[in-house]
C-alpha cells in the first residue's frame, strides 16, 4: 500500500472535497476517512503525512450545539494531539472577528465575543483555533475562511438561500442592501489552503477576498447577470461583517487573480440562465 502523503478530515464536504482534489493535482497520494475511521481508530497509527481537518457545522450549528463543539474541538483535538503528521491545517471561519468596522482584521487581533446561542460556531472554532495554535509543532496551523462560494455549498448561505429564490422569480432580500460580507471562491480556496498545509510559514491565515461586497453590489450582480428584479423586505437589519486583512496570505502565495465580481458572475451564470 502507498504511503500516506496527505490526510483530508471531512473530505466528503464542500470544502473538503476541493482541497481533497487539489492535493491530487499536486501528486500527492491522498487518504481520506471517515468519522468511523477516526472512532476506530482504523488506519490512524500511521503517518498522515499532510492533515487538512475540515470536519464542521455550519448552518445547523444553533439545533446541534453538542455536535458542533465535537467536531470543531474535541475530535479536533483527538486527531491533532493522537496521531502522526508532517504538517496540520484545521480550517476556521473569518466569522469569529465579528462585526467590527474599525480596520480590516488582522490574524493576531484580539477577539472578544458573549457567549450565546448565535456565538456557539464562533466560540466553538476559536477553541479549536487554540487547540492548534497550543501545540508546539510550528506546522500545526489554523486557516480562516470567509464565505467561500461555488457548486455544492451549503443551502443555508446566504447565496445559495438568493439562487435558489432566483430559481423560481424575483429575490426579496431580508437584509439591509448596504450589509456586507467578504467573499472567496472555492477554487481560490482550495488552491490556498494546499499552499498552506505543503509550506506555509505562519502558525495562522486569513483566506479571504479581503474585498467585502455589499447585499447591494449582490444584487446588482445578480440583476444583471439573470434578468431579475431584486427588492428589500422593509425594516431589514444591517449586518456587516469585519473587512479581512488578506496581507499575509498575499506576501506569501500571490493575490486573487481575478476580482471576486467577476467570479460571482461566471458563478451565477453557471447556476442559472437569464430570463428570456
Amino acid at each position: 500500500m502507498a504511503a500516506v502523503e496527505a490526510t483530508v478530515f471531512g473530505a466528503t464536504g464542500f470544502i473538503g472535497r476541493a482541497v481533497s482534489e487539489a492535493l491530487r493535482a499536486q501528486g500527492l497520494y491522498v487518504w481520506c476517512p471517515t468519522r468511523a475511521d477516526i472512532a476506530s481508530g482504523a488506519g490512524m497509527d500511521r503517518s498522515l503525512g499532510h492533515v487538512v481537518y475540515a470536519i464542521g457545522l455550519t448552518g445547523n450549528f444553533r439545533t446541534m450545539p453538542v455536535e458542533t463543539v465535537e467536531a470543531h474541538a474535541a475530535m479536533l483535538a483527538r486527531v491533532l494531539h493522537g496521531t502522526r503528521w508532517d504538517s496540520f491545517l484545521a480550517l476556521s471561519s473569518t466569522r469569529v472577528y465579528g462585526a467590527r468596522g474599525d480596520r480590516p482584521a488582522r490574524e493576531g487581533d484580539p477577539i472578544t465575543l458573549v457567549p450565546s446561542a448565535d456565538s456557539l460556531y464562533d466560540l466553538s472554532k476559536l477553541l479549536g483555533d487554540a487547540l492548534v495554535l497550543s501545540h508546539p509543532s510550528p506546522t500545526a496551523r489554523v486557516a480562516r475562511l470567509s464565505n467561500v462560494f461555488g457548486e455544492g455549498m451549503h443551502p443555508s448561505t446566504f447565496l445559495a438561500s438568493i439562487l435558489n429564490e432566483a430559481a423560481s422569480g424575483d429575490v426579496t432580500l431580508r437584509e439591509d442592501p448596504a450589509s456586507a460580507k467578504d467573499y472567496v471562491p472555492l477554487a481560490f480556496a482550495a488552491g490556498r489552503l494546499t499552499d498552506i498545509v505543503l509550506s506555509g510559514r505562519e502558525r495562522i491565515y486569513n483566506v479571504a477576498s479581503g474585498a467585502p461586497l455589499s447585499h447591494e453590489d449582490v444584487a446588482e450582480l445578480l440583476a444583471e447577470t439573470l434578468g431579475i428584479t431584486i427588492s428589500y423586505a422593509p425594516g431589514a437589519p444591517l449586518r456587516r461583517l469585519a473587512e479581512i486583512d488578506t496581507g499575509r496570505l498575499t506576501g506569501e502565495f500571490g493575490s486573487m487573480t481575478r476580482r471576486v465580481e467577476a467570479e460571482l458572475t461566471d458563478f451565477f451564470r453557471a447556476r442559472l440562465r437569464p430570463a428570456r
